[in-house]
């Protein structure tokens, strides 16, 4: 990689706030701002501490954009009155992030309900929420991004596990509306990835936003990816499986791969490290970001 595009890749690294949670809002904004960053991918509890009209305002001041806002989903419930909070937390979520000027809502589909084994019936209500919500999101230019999790997290959390089901559940809607998650951790281990990858390559456009003219002269749809996040898998897991995220480089995954194939299906948006781990938490946060920098530069260019 040359030198420039090297430089070119790193204007698109984001740092997603609970990487550093011990950074408060107003720390995030201004350590990422020293650090040369222009994105951060935040998440809802803490917008709404701060809430949401100061935080947008203190990342548009900072010089930083919202890259993504995490999260909203749970769509699996099938009582009717949980299934009712959920489309009306979802609604909210949407406000948040179009109030953040972010155009990605990241989703987490939900587990099984309790004492179900039924994970097709489950899909099937991810993707009725999805019919419903993903206009009320266009509306106010906010793309849903579905992420599929590593599959230990099916019974409880996601019932969205590869790469190739969170696809086959966005293709039912404009790819301007829905999007999918593509994030290390929870796919690294997966063999059937880079097909997935290299599906999405034939239908790809070199750009997030202003599309391209395809051969006939028509624009081309929008990359399927709506967000990008970096984390390694390092073992033993130091603190269960949410929070043993590894620093970039520490563990299994071959993170240039996947950032050259998701760059090969058209995605040109922001990068976004996310790490949850707690020996990250402990340090100094001006450290962590700086190797941060540092991991990103020598591992993902």
């Amino acid at each position: 990689m040359t030198d420039a595009a090297a430089r070119t890749l790193l204007s698109r690294l984001s740092l997603n706030q609970e990487t550093i949670r011990q950074w408060s809002l107003p720390e995030l904004a201004d350590g990422c701002a020293r650090a040369g960053l222009r994105g951060v991918g935040l998440w809802r509890a803490p917008v709404r501490a701060y809430g949401a009209t100061a935080a947008a305002r203190l990342v548009r001041d900072a010089g930083l954009t919202v890259t993504s806002l995490c999260r909203g989903g749970f769509f699996t419930a099938e009582d009717p009155a949980e299934r009712r909070a959920a489309r009306a937390d979802n609604r909210a979520a949407v406000e948040e992030a179009a109030e953040l000027g972010t155009d990605t809502l990241v989703l987490v589909s939900g587990g099984l309900p309790p004492g179900s084994r039924d994970l097709t019936g489950a899909r099937e209500r991810v993707a009725d929420a999805l019919a419903e919500l993903a206009p009320y999101a266009a509306e106010r230019g906010v793309r849903l991004a579905l992420e599929p999790l590593h599959p230990m997290y099916a019974a409880d959390r996601c019932v969205v596990s590869t790469l190739a089901q969170a696809l086959d559940l966005a293709e039912r809607f404009p790819a301007g509306q829905v999007g999918v998650v593509v994030d290390t951790y929870h796919l690294w281990w997966d063999d059937t990835v880079g097909a997935q990858l290299a599906r999405l390559a034939r239908l790809a456009r070199p750009s997030r936003t202003g599309g391209e003219a395809g051969p006939t002269g028509a624009e081309a749809p929008p990359s399927r990816i709506a967000a990008f996040q970096l984390a390694d898998w390092i073992t033993p897991l130091p603190e269960g499986v949410l929070l043993g995220r590894g620093q970039l480089g520490d563990g299994a995954v071959d993170l240039r791969w996947f950032r050259e194939r998701v760059d090969a299906a058209g995605y040109r948006g922001p990068i976004e490290v996310e790490i949850f781990n707690p020996a990250l938490w402990s340090r100094n946060g001006t450290e962590v970001l700086a190797e941060v920098v540092t991991r990103f530069v020598a591992h993902v260019t």
